[in-house]
């Protein structure tokens, strides 16, 4: 197995983590044409997609770093922040040239995140392998089900979700435990946001792990501190936006600015130059760490920090958690690489509870190693079964032998089963073990319904056969192994040949002890078939 993919959808970027089985860990992993380099709060290079994509009028599109390169940021045919706008099923479309259809913000990203997970999975050789997705801790079935269509378009049904909370205290590799308290301080492109969660002792649902104790949020992130760089730019050379020479120069000013931002979050300064190609009139300055914290201090940027994180605990406070209950504080999101917003977070907690190290990444490392069967909990995530022909309905069914919620290391026997020949003279048997996963909600309780594209690229609804049901939420685990048991002497036609039992190891590993009915003899102990998760 090349590894498990965990892949964090953010409104301003993407970032994809394949777990690493030598390391124990989940690790970030560059996409190429779509990823660009990032420098993150261990000073290491993290690759980040982008969230954007570009629709060309000859029908092309253009995923992350390609509509940076190619200077489309900014264009009508370019969507951003895709995320806030699906999380808030947002109905607004957009007619684009060249596309007969309009394009809303879920649709646009759908196409972007499909296309992230395709490339990805085969850059990496990932084939088949389950994956993990994040969603919010607030977020509605909406969300969940919009990213269950993503998998689908992408090939890659099988997946499991986390909740963005737990995901990053598994990325920073805390010791989690049920019961424990953290406050999420997310300071990302858009947005600015401190969450106090709750890890709770039981699931209500798979994937999630956190309970809201404690919220709040303000509309400062990133792109504010750009524009702020921006404007200070300008009134350093005497310019304002308005001026016709100026603005052909906005873009490539407005990035420049950004750059600066991240280099004095590494180095004490950070110089900006752009340079009119038809007049040769340079915009330039010079920014020093302490001068662009200046800067942020006027903007009220860390009275802003302190009040956002205050409400958040007040709100806990009134659950019964307060911020003496906070075991850490992870930071995640670019700007919360800035020196002076951790020394804020630091002054308020004590520098022994923030963890600052992997605020691009956390989230997507968290989920590489959730999918790949690190967990807080112990005990099996999905339901598990054996398919068998059903002789009285003429059709295969499937009989449960490890319950969703079933603890583990199990050393007693979690099932037991006689397997039967099926004709005379077999010679192999085998069990066919398939991983059971969650339907797909229909919505009204009838049957399932899903939006699709025709060739034409019109939207139908169409109904989603039981054939399609099943292939999409029944996964089978050793078709490369299903008849591992040989008789010596061949079996009769329904004749009980070999008894089985079944427990788990440590591992997560499905053991299989099996014994021939006929000779007595055991011929498996603890045998491992399949690795649950």
């Amino acid at each position: 197995m090349p590894g498990r993919l965990g892949v964090d959808f953010g409104t301003s970027n993407t970032v994809v983590a394949m777990w690493d089985e030598a390391r124990q860990e989940g690790v970030p992993v560059h996409v190429p044409d779509y990823g660009r380099f990032h420098v993150s709060g261990a000073r290491e290079q993290i690759s980040v997609v982008p969230s954007l994509i570009h629709y060309a009028p000859d029908q092309r599109q253009w995923i992350g770093d390609q509509v940076v390169t190619r200077n489309l940021y900014e264009s009508p045919g370019t969507f951003r922040w895709m995320k806030r706008y699906i999380a808030n099923r947002s109905p607004i479309k957009r007619r684009l040239a060249g596309y007969e259809q309009s394009i809303s913000h879920a649709e646009a990203g759908r196409d972007f995140l499909a296309s992230v997970l395709t490339f990805a999975g085969a850059e990496l050789g990932v084939s088949g392998e389950e994956i993990g997705l994040t969603v919010p801790v607030e977020a509605f079935e909406h969300y969940e089900d919009w990213l269950a269509e993503v998998a689908e378009a992408a090939g890659m049904p099988r997946f499991r979700l986390i909740d963005e909370p737990s995901a990053a205290a598994l990325g920073y590799g805390a010791h989690i435990q049920p019961g424990d308290v953290y406050l999420i301080f997310d300071f990302g492109g858009g947005t600015l946001h401190a969450a106090v969660v709750l890890i709770e002792e039981e699931t209500a649902r798979a994937g999630r792990r956190c309970r809201m104790l404690g919220k709040a949020g303000v509309d400062v992130g990133g792109m504010t501190l750009d524009q702020w760089l921006f404007q200070e730019v300008l009134r350093q050379n005497g310019r304002t936006d308005d001026d016709e020479d100026v603005r052909p120069l906005s873009r490539a000013l407005l990035t420049e600015c950004e750059q600066a931002k991240e280099r004095l979050s590494f180095q004490e300064r950070a110089d900006v130059s752009v340079v009119n190609p038809h007049t040769g009139a340079v915009l330039a300055a010079t920014f020093t760490r302490e001068q662009f914290e200046a800067l942020l201090d006027e903007h009220e940027v860390f009275t802003t920090i302190d009040r956002t994180v205050r409400r958040a605990l007040n709100d806990s406070r009134e659950r019964g958690y307060a911020e003496e209950h906070v075991e850490a504080v992870l930071m995640v999101g670019g700007s919360s690489q800035i020196p002076a917003v951790q020394r804020t977070l630091r002054r308020i907690f004590g520098r022994e509870r923030v963890m600052l190290n992997r605020p691009l990444d956390a989230v997507a490392r968290g989920a590489a190693a959730f999918v790949a069967g690190v967990d807080f909990y112990d005990h099996i995530q999905h339901d598990y079964a054996i398919r068998y022909l059903n002789r009285q309905k003429n059709q295969y069914d499937y009989r449960l032998i490890v319950e969703r919620g079933t603890p583990y290391p199990a050393e007693e026997a979690v099932a037991r089963l006689t397997i039967k020949a099926t004709h005379d003279g077999q010679e192999r048997l085998g069990i066919a073990i398939y991983e059971i996963g969650e339907r797909r909600r229909s919505g009204g309780g009838g049957q399932a319904m899903e939006l699709v594209f025709d060739p034409s690229g019109a939207a139908r609804i169409s109904p989603v056969t039981p054939e399609d049901e099943e292939r999409r939420t029944h996964f089978w685990m050793n078709e490369g192994n299903p008849t591992f048991l040989v008789a010596d002497p061949p079996a009769k036609q329904g004749e009980p040949r070999f008894e089985a039992a079944f427990s788990i190891d440590g591992n997560k590993r499905l053991l299989v002890t099996a014994r021939d009915v006929q000779t007595g003899r055991t011929v498996y102990r603890d045998y491992p078939v399949v690795k649950l998760t």
